[in-house]
Parts: structure tokens; sequence; C-alpha cells
């Protein structure tokens, strides 16, 4: 029999929310066909990888060396390690070890690792909403506490309603920056409140909480934007991220965590959080695409086409009278929904599957009264769902 607990969170406002919008899509998909079912539901990047990371895959495939496939350490091949620490030391401006990085299976297991090593029962993590649906769950997952705090106009954070919800309880906040669902990037102004913040905290309560930054949008951004790097103002950060976005292998489950070497403790933290990948079942990272991104991290990667899709779908909402955020980064558009639904997401994402549209409810990301869309589809997707949009407002 199922566990109730289990049953409960399957059942959820926030499981699976993303997901099952998916699902049906490909239901409809066999129903009508793939060019009138207009799908933004599922952040899946339809770039193909670079060219790097293809002859990365070609001459290792090749490698028939005995013990090739085998086990290595828990934390990743230290050549992998390596290479990472090197990327991260860049977009930091921080110089980092292969000692401060461990290789996981997707940013998802970083953060199920991270929150295994440093939460003790009913330990908070706090989180701007809105979020990343699944955040809930890894914080649960560990016998935490998820504590969402509401942003502020324009999505920036709440920095005065942050500090409301320190206290000694307080093991991390977590920021996805670039965020999904709404594409913000938090101004350096923000990340320098948010850290002061929480050395006043731990000055206060003897308790300086991790600042964990998931970043896998990290590269796409938009109009020169950039992401601030978070070491350089905080000692007890931690970089959580993967190459599902950015190099386009979201079904290769490769991924990483990094930590401030600066930190109180660095050696302890990587120790608990390999001990955290082995006993969670993940043992160690795929050792075939170790060794690819190893070769191919730094790939160069031309992401104006998604700047293209951005632009012309809010083109088309701007058509229908639809309003949205204008994303600096990732490749969301976090909308409102119209007044006439009286915030209710669901209920309007309903309304917009009768014209074969396909959207996530922003309850399930803390975003009660919005609905996100994920433009990583095809060009020729989005220009077709324009006369479905405004279909779907006119008649209102």
């Amino acid at each position: 029999m199922i566990a109730n607990e289990i049953r409960e969170k399957i059942n959820s406002k926030g499981a699976s929310v993303i997901r099952k919008m998916f699902e049906e899509g490909i239901v409809l998909k066999k129903q009508y066909g793939d060019d009138n079912v207009f799908d933004f539901s599922l952040g899946n990047p339809d770039l193909d990888p670079p060219a790097e990371v293809v002859n990365a895959i070609q001459e290792l495939a090749k490698d028939t060396s005995h013990g090739c496939h085998g086990y290595m350490p828990n934390a990743g091949y230290p050549e992998t390690r390596t290479a990472i620490a090197e990327k991260i030391s860049q977009e930091q401006g921080l110089k980092l070890s292969g000692n401060n990085v461990i290789i996981t299976v997707g940013a998802a297991s970083a953060l199920n690792c991270v929150f295994k090593a440093i939460l003790n029962k009913d330990d908070e993590v706090i989180v701007p909403a809105p979020f990343f649906a699944e955040y809930r769950h890894y914080v649960s997952n560990h016998l935490g506490n998820l504590i969402e705090v509401p942003s502020k106009e324009g999505f920036n954070l709440d920095i005065e309603a942050i500090k409301s919800k320190l206290s000694e309880k307080t093991a991390a906040i977590l920021i996805n920056n670039p965020n999904n669902p709404t594409g913000k990037i938090y101004s350096e102004a923000d990340i320098k409140a948010l850290a002061e913040a929480l050395n006043e905290n731990g000055d206060r309560t003897g308790r300086y909480p991790y600042l964990i930054c998931d970043e896998p949008y990290r590269a796409i951004v938009y109009d020169g934007a950039k992401v601030t790097p978070a070491f350089q103002y905080y000692k007890n950060a931690v970089v959580v991220s993967s190459f599902a976005k950015d190099l386009s292998l979201p079904g290769e489950r490769i991924g990483y965590i990094a930590i401030n070497p600066q930190s109180d403790e660095p050696d302890e933290f990587i120790k608990a959080a390999t001990f955290a990948l082995r006993v969670l079942g993940c043992v160690n990272a795929p050792a075939f695409f170790q060794k690819v991104i190893a070769k191919s991290w730094n790939a160069k990667v031309d992401y104006s086409s998604y700047r293209n899709r951005r632009d012309k779908l809010m083109a088309i909402l701007d058509n229908a009278g639809i309003e949205y955020y204008r994303p600096e980064g990732a490749f969301y558009l976090f909308c409102k929904v119209p007044e006439k639904f009286n915030g209710d997401d669901m209920a309007f994402c309903d309304y917009l599957k009768k014209y074969l549209i396909l959207g996530a409810p922003g309850n399930g990301f803390g975003g009660k009264g919005w609905f996100r869309l994920a433009y990583c589809v095809s060009e020729k997707s989005i220009v077709n769902s324009e006369k479905a949009f405004v279909k779907a407002m006119t008649e209102l």
C-alpha cells in the first residue's frame, strides 16, 4: 500500500503541476496533431547540444579501455571536478579547486544532497516566491520546512520580509537566478542586501545560513544582463547547477555543487554532500557524461533564438491583451491571469486548453494569479499560436 504521506504529496498543489500539463499535451497532440497544439508547459530546451559536446560524445564513445565504465570516487572524476572548479572560478571571480566541487545527477540531485547535508529536522529554508515548484518536495524530503516569502513588485527580493523570517532555525535561503518561472535576474544590490541580512542573522543567533544559488539558466540572459556572483558578497554561499538548459542536455542528468572555499567549513560540507549523494541512491554521476562535460563545459552557444522567440511571444500576448513580466533570462514568460478569472490560474489554464494552449498554473510556483509559458518551443509553434491566443481572449 502506498504511504499516506506520499499520497498527500502526489495530490498537493505543487506536485507535478508542470508534468501534468505536459502529459495532457501528449494526449492532445495525438488527437489534434502536433501543429495544432501549442504546448508551452515544460521547460524542455529544444536547441541541439553544441558541436563541442557532440564531438566529445563521439570521441569518448570510441574508448574501450579496461575500466572506462567503472566506479570512480563518489564526488566525481578529479579531472571533471577540476574542470567545473575552473568554470565556477570564472563566474564567481574567486579561485576554486576541484576539492570544492561535487559532480551530481543533475541540479535536482545537487539540491537534495545539499539539503540532506545541512538540514536537521524542522530546520527552515527561505525561498522568495514565485519559485520552482519542486523546491517544496526537495526540502520536505529531508524533514525541513520551506518558508515562502512573496517578492515585491517586479519580482525584486523583499529584503525586509526575508529578514522578518530569519532565525536560529534558518538553515538556508534558496534563490533561483535567473528565476523559474519569472525570468527575473536578481540585482547586485539585492544580492548584497541579502548577504548583509544573512550576516546579521549569524551575528545575532550564531547561525550563518547558507545562501544556495540554483543557477541552471545562468548563461541564458538577454539585453546585456548579468548574474551577480554571490561568492564575492557572502562566504557561506553554494552554487548548484546543471548542463540541462545551457547545453541542452536535460536527459543526461549531469550537474554539480560548488561551495565557496571561504565558507566556514568547506571540507566538512563537501564530505557531507558526498555522503548524501551516495546514501540517496545516486552513488555517483554518470561516468560517460562526466568525461563529456570535462571536455566541453565551455562550449560556445548562441542563445539568440530564445531571445527572438521571447520577443515574438511577447508581441502575440500584447496583441491578445495578456499582461506578463518581461524576462531578463531563462526561457519563460510569467503572465497575469485576466481579471475575469479572479486570480484562479488553474481555471484560466483549463480555459486555454479549450483553444489547445497549454501553460502551467502559477499556484504551483507560489505565484497565485499568474501562469507560466515556456517558449523553448519551435518558432513555428509560437507564430501559429497567435490566432488561438487572440480567439481565447476575444471570446472571454
